[in-house]
C-alpha cells in the first residue's frame, strides 16, 4: 500500500515536470519565431528544436503518465502516437541549428531530405501496424499495453532513440570540425564561445543515452524502478537545458563568427611554388617585430601587416611550416615564453603574467601548448632552468 502511495505522488510530480516543459519549450519555440526579425536561419531552426521538443513530454504523458495516459487512451486515440513523431525531428533540428549557426554558406539541400527518412519509416508503421486496425482493436492494444511493449513496436523505438543520440555525436562532430576551420584565421579561441556549445551538446548527449538505455531495456526486461528513476533524472536535466539553451542563445548567437563549410577550389598542392626565402622573411618579420605577441592577431591583420593576400599567407604557413594558423603563432608565443622563464632578471614574474604578455588568453591553453612542445609545464621549465 505504502509502494501505491509513494508511485502515485512521485508520478503526479512527474506529471507536472512534463507539463512544465512542454509549455517552456512552446512558449520560448514562439517566442524565437516571432522575434526573428532579421530571419536568421539558426534561429528558425532553434524554434522549430523547441517546438518538436515541446511535443517529447506530451508523448510520455500520453504513454506512461499515471492519470493522463487513461483518459488519452479513451479520448484521444486517434492521436496517441502523434506526438511521437518528436523522437525523430528533433535530433536533426538540432544539428541544422548548428550547422547554419557555425557556416556561412548552409543551405538546404535535397540530400537534407534524408533527415526525414526515420520519421517516414515510423509513420509508415504506425499506420500500418496500429491504425489500420478497427477502433475497438486499436483501444484494446492501447488498454493492455500490449502494443507498446510489442517487439517491432520496441525495436523501432529503440532505432529513433539511437538515431538521437548519433545526431548529437553528429553536433559535436560539427562543432569539431568548425573549431579547426577556426584555426586556421584565429590565435586564440577563447572568444568563439565552442565551450557553451559543446557544453550544451554534451547534456542533450546525457539525456540520449539515457533514453538509449531505457529504450534497450525494454528489449532485454519489463519495466524496472531503477529504469523509472533514470527516466526522471533526464526529464530534470531536459528542464535544465532548455533553459540553458534559450538563453546563451540569445546572448551567443549573434556573437559567432561563421566560417564557409565548403573550401574554396584549389589548385593541387604541386602547382603551388613555394618561395623559401619568402617564407623565411615573414619568419624573420614576426620574430623581429613580435607580431605574434598581439592577442587578437588573426590571418587577415598578419597578411594585412606583410603586405600579402591571406590565403598566400595561409598556403605558406600550411605547406613551409607544417601547421595551421593557430599552431604557428602560438608557437612563436611558446619561445618567447621559454626567453622570459629563462631569464633572471624576470623570475619575480608570474606565469600568469608571462602568458598574457606573449599573447595568450588562456591559461589552460598555454599550458596544454606548453606542456606539448616541451614535455614539461612552465613551472618546471622555470626550476630547471
Amino acid at each position: 500500500m505504502n509502494n501505491l502511495q509513494f508511485e502515485s505522488v512521485l508520478f503526479n510530480f512527474h506529471d507536472v515536470i512534463l507539463m512544465m516543459i512542454s509549455l517552456q519549450c512552446l512558449f520560448f519555440a514562439l517566442l524565437l519565431w516571432l522575434t526573428n526579425s532579421k530571419q536568421v536561419k539558426s534561429t528558425f531552426f532553434l524554434a522549430a528544436f523547441l517546438f518538436s521538443h515541446s511535443l517529447v513530454p506530451i508523448n510520455e504523458l500520453m504513454m506512461w503518465g499515471a492519470e493522463f495516459k487513461v483518459h488519452a487512451r479513451q479520448q484521444l486515440s486517434s492521436l496517441y502516437f502523434a506526438p511521437g513523431i518528436a523522437y525523430y525531428i528533433d535530433g536533426p533540428l538540432l544539428f541544422l541549428c548548428i550547422k547554419s549557426l557555425v557556416f556561412r554558406d548552409f543551405t538546404l539541400k535535397r540530400s537534407d531530405l534524408l533527415h526525414l527518412l526515420p520519421l517516414t519509416i515510423y509513420c509508415l508503421f504506425i499506420s500500418f501496424s496500429f491504425y489500420n486496425n478497427p477502433f475497438d482493436v486499436r483501444l484494446e492494444m492501447l488498454n493492455s499495453e500490449s502494443f507498446v511493449y510489442s517487439t517491432n513496436f520496441v525495436t523501432i523505438e529503440f532505432l529513433s532513440k539511437l538515431t538521437r543520440f548519433s545526431y548529437v555525436i553528429a553536433c559535436f562532430i560539427l562543432i569539431s570540425r568548425y573549431g579547426l576551420r577556426l584555426q586556421e584565421k584565429h590565435s586564440n579561441m577563447e572568444k568563439a564561445h565552442l565551450s557553451w556549445l559543446r557544453a550544451l551538446v554534451a547534456g542533450f548527449t546525457l539525456v540520449m543515452l539515457f533514453e538509449l538505455i531505457l529504450s534497450a531495456s525494454k528489449i532485454f526486461t519489463h519495466y524496472h524502478y531503477i529504469y523509472f528513476y533514470m527516466g526522471l533524472t533526464r526529464y530534470y536535466t531536459t528542464f535544465f537545458l532548455i533553459n540553458l539553451l534559450v538563453f546563451t542563445a540569445i546572448r551567443f548567437f549573434g556573437m559567432f563568427e561563421q566560417v564557409n563549410e565548403e573550401e574554396s577550389p584549389k589548385k593541387p598542392a604541386d602547382e603551388y611554388i613555394i618561395n623559401p626565402e619568402e617564407a623565411e622573411s615573414i619568419d624573420t618579420r614576426i620574430k623581429k617585430d613580435q607580431l605574434y605577441m598581439d592577442p587578437d592577431i588573426t590571418l587577415d591583420s598578419l597578411a594585412d601587416t606583410l603586405l600579402i593576400m591571406p590565403r598566400d599567407l595561409s598556403m605558406i604557413i600550411n605547406r613551409h611550416f607544417g601547421a595551421n594558423f593557430y599552431t604557428f603563432i602560438n608557437s612563436y608565443r611558446i619561445e618567447e615564453a621559454k626567453k622570459m622563464l629563462k631569464d633572471s632578471a624576470k623570475k619575480d614574474i608570474t606565469i600568469t603574467e608571462i602568458y598574457l604578455a606573449v599573447g595568450f588568453n588562456s591559461k589552460s591553453v598555454f599550458y596544454t601548448f606548453f606542456k606539448k612542445l616541451e614535455g614539461m609545464t612552465p613551472t618546471k621549465f622555470r626550476q630547471l632552468n
